[in-house]
């Protein structure tokens, strides 16, 4: 037991504590920024028995911030990478990678087999399904969220304290929050979140301290302010989900029915005859296309400010890679707004274009 003796030697932890880590089992439903800090600590401390579920692969632009994976990496699953990653960390723990997409079908029969699940999912449709499935397995939830330069941290569904649906009821409107692939997020702040989750599945198992339950810690990586807000435990939304329990496998994922998506090229969209640039990016992003007469309207605005999109112009939406942008045509033409384009170009490559082709282009 040398490796732990740091953690036995503390007398609120001791042989006994040990044990009991080395006992427990912990299931991290994503294995991204904040499912890589989570895994590996507590993977370290030696929880016996580890699950990492992620569907998802090894992109070049998760190595800013999900440190379990190197170049090496790149293309692979990630709950497979991560899983060959931790066993050299710990060869004396079981890893189980799930390289599987979490589902209401397969969810309750995960929960079962784990002691505490560990949410790092970065989309609110699998928090939702992450924290129905604990209620109905009966199984504490460690909690967290990261935005841009701000996090939180809370434990739900532990010893009859509340839910996330007591903090949350409802889903927000899709689309209206971007994810980190949209706005961005600071490198160090899903390890600072996730070491605080590993932290509190750490004293959930050990039976220490005071955790998060009621409580939602909200932290600022610019400021290094916090505060810690109270959470109060509603039966009623809790009683919800559990009548609903026997439908539960038999729900779906949402899947959008979207007409395809117009895409076109900086080239082209300057030689329609008349056309509006929208910038469906969030107003402080950068840089600015100052080149073009530009509307800007957030995405996450979109549908509240339709008035701005002129119906006699053929519409031509970007941002700053070009997700954003099909997913705004798509909400477009599920309103019936037509002759509406997703520009392949992101603004940098806009600006480098323009500036190219000065010579040569009109713009309006």
């Amino acid at each position: 037991m040398n490796r732990y003796s740091r953690h036995i030697i503390l007398s609120e932890i001791g042989q006994k504590g040990q044990e009991k880590i080395n006992n427990a089992s912990v299931l991290v439903v994503g294995a991204g920024g904040l499912g890589c800090p989570v895994l590996q600590y507590l993977a370290a401390a030696g929880v016996g028995t580890l699950g990492i579920i992620d569907f998802d692969i090894v992109e070049e632009s998760n190595l800013q911030r999900q440190v379990l994976f190197g170049t090496n990496s790149l293309g692979k699953n990630k709950a497979i990478a991560a899983k060959k990653r931790l066993q050299d960390l710990n060869s004396n723990i079981k890893i189980i990678a799930f390289a599987e997409k979490l589902t209401y079908q397969n969810a309750l029969q995960l929960f079962e087999e784990y002691d505490i699940i560990v949410d790092g999912s970065d989309n609110f449709e699998t928090r939702y399904l992450v924290n129905d499935a604990c209620i109905i397995a009966n199984k504490p939830l460690v909690f967290g969220a990261i935005y841009k330069f701000e996090g939180q941290v809370s434990v739900f569904n532990y010893e009859n304290g509340p839910s996330y649906r007591c903090l949350f009821p409802n889903p927000p409107k899709k689309d209206s929050v971007p994810n980190c692939s949209q706005i961005g997020v600071l490198g160090v702040l899903p390890g600072i979140i996730g070491c605080m989750q590993a932290n509190e599945a750490l004293k959930i198992i050990l039976g220490i301290g005071n955790t998060l339950s009621g409580k939602l810690f909200c932290y600022n990586a610019l400021t290094l302010q916090n505060s810690t807000l109270t959470i109060k435990r509603s039966g009623s939304e809790i009683n919800k989900v559990l009548k609903n329990k026997s439908d539960f496998s038999k729900r779906q994922m949402n899947v959008i029915c979207e007409l395809p998506v117009q895409t076109i090229s900086m080239k082209d969209a300057l030689n329609k005859e008349n056309v509006q640039f929208i910038d469906v990016r969030e107003f402080e992003e950068i840089p600015k296309v100052e080149e073009l007469k530009v509307t800007s309207i957030p995405l996450s605005q979109l549908e509240n400010n339709l008035e701005k999109i002129d119906a006699n112009k053929d519409k031509v939406l970007f941002c700053q890679s070009g997700i954003r942008s099909q997913k705004a045509v798509s909400m477009l033409q599920n309103l019936n707004i037509k002759n509406c384009y997703s520009l392949n170009e992101g603004a940098s490559e806009i600006i480098k274009y323009l500036n190219e082709n000065k010579t040569t282009t009109h713009v309006r």
